[in-house]
């Protein structure tokens, strides 16, 4: 089973506008509303693939019992911890977006993940992505992984800075860091394929078993625990949003695990995925990855 770990899921309320004159009544040209937040965003893309998967995080209020509502009418499994205050709303007007930092987490809410966490077992998959809540400790990440690193899982890490390196020491199955996220981590600009690997190579050397590096319209790169390494070209296309797009290239790796395709192929699946969903109004769906898939074989 694959369980994915989202601490800050958000409804995320996109509107359009010819213009925004600040403190003057504004009028939209279109407005909709999508549910998620990393993790949740890889078990969206898992079931478009075929593959079951159980989303684990913090929910509360109308906003909460929306997204599980949404997942549910899915046939997504959900588990989450039911918290008092209102799931954050994240407001994209045009190209600008206003991300709230999300409700605070009792401790005793968080004690119940645990619990649920121990439910996993080993062989299973857990992905942890996406940002923290404030009032949860900035090491969560580092301390899950501590707490279930005996018990035989998988570890998927999808995260900035600390967060990710911190994580390293437990071995990861996968990391995923943009190329932006890659050279903050080293101090350095990464724009190209060849410095991609390098530096995926130092994360390798860290402790992570396989490096999956995006870079944009440019393609992505594995550096993978056999010690070999590959590339693959993004597809031509229109870009309508990058949203989701490094997620729906998790989520393609992981459903390339299930039946142990080779790390080639995995790639390219990523690779088609991620940009199947960046070619999209909203998260990628299967006939569009099939097609996409088809142009890069």
């Amino acid at each position: 089973m694959i369980y994915t770990l989202t601490f800050n899921p958000a409804v995320d309320y996109i509107i359009t506008s010819d213009k925004i004159i600040e403190g003057q009544v504004n009028r939209t040209n279109s407005e909709r509303i999508c549910f998620g937040g990393k993790g949740i965003n890889v078990s969206l893309v898992l079931k478009e693939l075929g593959v079951k998967s159980t989303a684990l995080g913090f929910v509360g209020g109308f906003t909460g019992m929306a997204i599980e509502q949404y997942l549910n009418s899915g046939g997504i499994a959900c588990d989450f911890v039911k918290i008092e205050a209102n799931t954050r709303i994240n407001v994209k007007i045009n190209d600008t977006d206003i991300n709230a930092s999300g409700p605070d987490i009792p401790n005793e809410k968080l004690q119940e993940l645990y619990q649920k966490l121990e439910s996993i077992k080993k062989g299973d998959f857990l992905v942890i992505s996406g940002s923290v809540p404030k009032s949860l400790p900035q090491n969560i990440y580092e301390t899950i992984l501590e707490h279930l690193k005996n018990k035989g899982i998988d570890f998927v890490v999808d995260a900035e800075k600390d967060l990710l390196v911190n994580t390293l020491k437990y071995q990861p199955l996968l990391i995923k860091p943009n190329h932006y996220e890659l050279g903050d981590i080293f101090g350095v600009e990464i724009n190209d394929f060849d410095t991609a690997i390098i530096y995926a190579k130092k994360l390798q050397d860290m402790g992570a078993q396989n490096v999956m590096v995006t870079l944009g319209d440019k393609g992505a790169v594995l550096v993978c625990k056999n010690g070999e390494s590959y590339t693959q070209n993004a597809p031509k296309g229109e870009v309508i949003s990058t949203v989701g797009s490094g997620d729906s290239a998790i989520a393609a790796y992981l459903s390339m695990l299930c039946c142990d395709q080779p790390y080639e192929y995995r790639l390219k699946v990523a690779v088609a995925t991620g940009s199947a969903t960046a070619f999209s109004d909203g998260l990628a769906k299967r006939e569009k990855i099939y097609e996409i898939l088809g142009e890069i074989l």
